[in-house]
């Protein structure tokens, strides 16, 4: 793809944002993103494999909470962007505390997700996710993992929040922009009913 500029049916405040975003991107040169397929890493993947100047891998952890649905339509609009993708698979089914499914669950399995990338960040790449300002109102222990782990979330940078992100999308005609939220399959399990791949 080549670089994409601001659309004009975006605001002069959310055309800033857009600016400050591509600008984040750029600073780190080198991103993997943690690619699900929903609005919010869609937006990214896309702006990242569209900005001048930077090297974008989007990444689709595979594993046995991820809907089959979601990994077709990674691969789909992956396609359609022309945007280097690939899928890697990640292990946290392999861990008791993971299928404990206790209220930090999601923490288990971002670590997880992060082991899988570990060899693009030794290769300098900077793993970033589509985590937006109102995510951080959320009991999300998947963030705290991913931070600690050294991952980066663009959109928090820059101030959007999820109305933002759609919007953002909608004026590049993404076809992701009122997607609706999917969250992985082990979520639908109560905490404390421990997850099996049944």
């Amino acid at each position: 793809m080549g670089s994409t500029a601001a659309h004009p049916l975006m605001t002069g405040a959310l055309s800033a944002k857009f600016d400050a975003l591509q600008r984040a991107v750029q600073e780190m040169g080198q991103v993997v993103v943690a690619f699900s397929g929903g609005a919010d890493s869609a937006l990214l993947a896309y702006v990242a494999s569209s900005t001048e100047g930077v090297s974008a891998t989007a990444v689709t952890a595979v594993s046995p909470s991820l809907a089959g649905a979601e990994f077709d339509d990674c691969s789909r609009l992956a396609e359609s962007w022309n945007l280097e993708w690939i899928a890697v698979t990640t292990n946290e089914m392999e861990q008791a505390a993971y299928r404990r499914n206790d209220v930090d669950r999601c923490f288990h399995c971002k670590s997880a997700l992060m082991d899988a990338l570990q060899p693009f960040v030794d290769d300098g790449a900077t793993v970033v996710l589509g985590v937006n300002l109102d995510d951080l109102d959320d009991h999300r222990p998947g963030q705290r993992a991913a931070a600690e782990a050294g991952a980066r979330f663009p959109f928090v940078e820059v101030g959007l929040t999820k109305t933002e992100i759609r919007e953002m999308s909608r004026a590049f005609g993404l076809e992701t922009w009122d997607k609706p939220a999917a969250a992985c399959l082990a979520s639908r399990i109560p905490f404390g009913t421990e997850v099996t791949v049944e």
